[in-house]
């Protein structure tokens, strides 16, 4: 069975940074695509960042340059480091897997960016 946990959000001024991190039990996460979402209130979830098997990495335009997926296959995690952030990525952050040709999702954790 697949568990996705993030943790690491919160509150945070206007420039910044916070690291998201997503634990993953029942995978490997070097052999399957993961990303992070989000999604803010009243607006659909949008894809953050994603990195492949392959460490190929693409990012939502808005924080290209300013945010940076990347994954650690001894710990079985996969991180969001964001910096300089700005009120508009306030959201819920979802940690997101696609397993055995399934979706898989972690809570998500709430990140406040105050201006």
């Amino acid at each position: 069975q697949v568990q996705l946990v993030e943790s690491g959000g919160g509150l945070v001024q206007a420039g910044g940074s916070l690291r998201l991190s997503c634990t993953a039990s029942g995978i490997y996460v070097g052999v399957n695509h993961m990303a992070w979402y989000r999604q803010a209130p009243g607006k659909q979830r949008e894809l953050v960042a994603r990195i492949t098997p392959g460490g190929g990495t693409d990012y939502l335009d808005s924080v290209k340059g300013r945010f940076s997926i990347s994954r650690d296959n001894t710990r079985k995690t996969v991180s969001l480091r964001m910096e300089s952030l700005k009120p508009e990525d306030t959201a819920v952050y979802y940690c997101y897997a696609f397993v055995r040709g399934r979706d898989s999702w972690g809570q998500g954790t709430q990140v406040t960016v105050s201006s």
